[in-house]
C-alpha cells in the first residue's frame, strides 16, 4: 500500500514535496555525479559532497572555514565579486569552463534563496562535462552497451 503525505518516517526530512531520510539524502548528493559545495549566507563552508571521483579535491578541514580562505590569491576577488552579487540580488548565477587534465569541466554557481528572496547561500556544483560536449544526435532507447 503506497505511504500517504501523511504517513511518512518520522526520521525523514519533510521537503517542499515529499519528505527523505538524511541517509537517503547522503546517498543521493554522493551519487550524483557533479561536485557540490555549500556555502552558507556568512561566506562559511558548512557542507561538501563526498563522491568518490570529485574533480577538485575537499576536506573536512574546508568545513566551519571562510570560504575566501579556500582559494588561490589570484581568485579572491572573484569569489567576492560573486557572492557580492548574489547577496546584492543582481545575480543569480555564475558559470566558468575550464580544461584540465585533458577534461572540459564545467564549474557553476548558485544564489540559494528563499521564498521571500532572502540570500540563503550559495552552491557550487562542478562537473565533468567532456562527454556532454561530445553528444551528437540522440539516443532514445536504452543501450547498455
Amino acid at each position: 500500500m503506497p505511504a500517504s503525505s501523511h504517513d511518512h518516517d518520522p526520521q525523514a526530512v519533510l521537503l517542499s514535496v515529499g519528505a527523505l531520510t538524511v541517509e537517503q539524502i547522503d546517498i543521493m548528493l554522493k551519487t550524483l555525479p557533479v561536485d557540490l559545495s555549500f556555502v552558507d549566507e556568512n561566506d562559511t563552508v558548512v557542507y561538501y559532497s563526498a563522491a568518490k571521483d570529485r574533480i577538485f579535491a575537499r576536506t573536512p578541514a574546508v568545513i566551519g572555514r571562510k570560504v575566501r580562505n579556500c582559494h588561490p590569491a589570484e581568485s579572491v576577488s572573484t569569489v567576492e565579486a560573486i557572492l557580492e552579487a548574489f547577496k546584492a540580488g543582481t545575480k543569480n548565477s555564475a558559470e566558468f569552463w575550464i580544461e584540465l587534465d585533458g577534461k572540459f569541466i564545467l564549474i557553476r554557481y548558485f544564489a540559494l534563496r528563499d521564498g521571500k528572496g532572502a540570500y540563503k547561500g550559495c552552491l557550487e556544483v562542478s562537473q565533468d562535462a567532456t562527454w556532454i560536449r561530445g553528444l551528437k544526435g540522440q539516443q532514445r532507447l536504452l543501450d547498455w552497451k
